[in-house]
């Protein structure tokens, strides 16, 4: 099979769109909440996610046949605690003040609904290449949300993007204030609600 095949393609780019992890799926909502008060560590925290997923997939996929049945689940949590302690190991290394944010929350990755359901649904009954595109497609997809709910929260909370001032000192001197309602929790759910309504209403007309 070609490593571009017309499968391999639908592989990599459903999760993106059509069957998107956030949107479609509603899988790894908690942690599209809890990260993107600011576009920073939205960025990050899906990288994050993608690295390990992709990787993860692949490594549970080239193991797939010598994992007995019975223990498959305890398998794919110890490769993906690996991951994931090596990715906070790196993070604090270059990225402190990001690692930071995340909090708690990089951690909680191994539990991620979006990442154990491609290493059980994809990974453990596919190939190494396939896996990992799927891990790339989904990682790239969750991390898409993250981004466009980010943006808007940290753009019209606290006028900055990636910690930069971008609305103007004239534009508060008319009167303009920041959104503060945006940096809470509540804001971040109603926002991803938006995203997921107007990705339905778009692509699932009734006919």
């Amino acid at each position: 099979m070609s490593l571009f095949s017309k499968q391999n393609k639908e592989v990599f780019c459903n999760p993106l769109n059509l069957d998107n992890p956030i949107m479609v799926q509603v899988l790894g909502i908690c942690s599209a909440l809890a990260v993107t008060s600011q576009l920073k560590p939205a960025i990050v925290m899906g990288l994050a996610v993608t690295v390990i997923t992709a990787f993860s997939n692949v490594i549970i996929s080239l193991i797939r046949n010598t994992i007995p049945n019975r223990i498959r689940i305890i398998v794919q949590l110890v490769v993906v605690a690996a991951l994931v302690t090596i990715v906070s190991q790196v993070l604090k290394a270059v990225a402190y003040d990001v690692s930071v944010q995340l909090s708690v929350y990089v951690g909680l990755i191994i539990t991620n609904c979006i990442l154990m359901g491609r290493l059980e649904a994809f990974a453990m009954t596919n190939k190494p290449w396939p896996s990992f595109l799927d891990g790339i497609g989904n990682g790239l997809g969750y991390a898409m949300i993250l981004v466009v709910v980010g943006f808007v929260r940290e753009l019209l909370g606290n006028g900055s993007l990636l910690g930069f001032r971008v609305v103007p000192q004239a534009l508060y001197a008319a009167g303009y204030m920041n959104n503060g309602m945006m940096t809470m929790p509540a804001m971040a759910l109603i926002l991803l609600g938006c995203v997921i309504w107007v990705h339905r209403a778009y692509f699932y007309k009734e006919k």
